[in-house]
């Protein structure tokens, strides 16, 4: 376990911010998604931008077993359905972008696709957005979360805001997310083993040994979400992603 850990030259600091990066996965994935925003800079800025989107990968794809074991029985799976092509199309659209692009370049897309995200939270923090589901809005929805989450694992935002529009309680906008999150990841898995190389067997085992952080962070979330009424917990959310993406851009820019 040493070995793989001294294997990335990491220094305590760093690998205190990785432990606690994985903890906020696993929060992330039981309801507090705002947290999951959180690690993407920090894991961006320890690994650099493409390299890190590998890493947490994995650790995603754990958290997201946990998400949909807690909350399952709450998801809308007609709303992931119609969420699926365009989601699909994005993310072929994000595998062609994130390949002809530089870390540096891919950095400040990453950047500009988390402010974007953090504005239209912003906007909807008095919780004055509702609309009804189109397929217009599916599809822009679907390809935008599509590139986002290819690019970064950064489609929270875009989800997150689409979900609560949609009129999600927070259950329901719990198991939603779960079970969308969960399809997307495993999707684009053999992607980022076989064509942008950010997953290989040093990656995996590195990742297995963060797994006791994303159980901890996994039932510390579905404790602290019981503990929330449906209103604060959308501030949270938005507030949590708001300030994410602000990070990420004094990173970047």
């Amino acid at each position: 376990m040493f070995d793989i850990i001294h294997s990335y030259s990491l220094q305590l600091p760093e690998l205190s911010l990785i432990f606690l990066s994985a903890v906020a996965i696993g929060m992330a994935k039981t309801g507090l998604g705002g947290f999951g925003m959180l690690t993407v800079p920090i894991m961006a800025g320890i690994f650099g931008a493409k390299p890190s989107t590998g890493i947490v990968l994995i650790l995603l794809i754990f958290a997201d077993f946990f998400g949909v074991w807690f909350y399952h029985k709450h998801a809308d799976i007609k709303l992931i359905l119609k969420l699926s092509p365009s989601t699909i199309f994005g993310i072929l659209l994000g595998i062609l972008i994130g390949d002809r692009i530089s870390d540096a370049q891919f950095t400040v897309l990453l950047a500009g696709i988390l402010i974007l995200g953090a504005l239209v939270m912003g906007a909807n923090l008095n919780n004055n957005l509702k609309v009804k589901p189109s397929f217009l809005l599916s599809l822009i929805t679907g390809s935008v979360a599509g590139i986002s989450t290819m690019i970064g694992n950064s489609a929270g935002p875009i989800m997150s805001i689409y979900f609560l529009a949609m009129g999600l309680e927070k259950n329901s906008f719990i198991g939603t997310g779960a079970w969308f999150f969960l399809f997307v990841n495993l999707f684009k898995l053999p992607f980022h083993i076989f064509i942008w190389e950010t997953i290989d067997v040093k990656t995996f085992s590195f990742d297995l040994v963060l797994i006791p952080a994303i159980v901890l962070g996994a039932f510390a979330g579905v404790w602290i979400v019981k503990k929330i009424p449906e209103k604060p917990y959308r501030v949270i959310v938005i507030v949590s992603v708001v300030f994410a993406a602000f990070q990420m851009s004094l990173k970047s820019f």
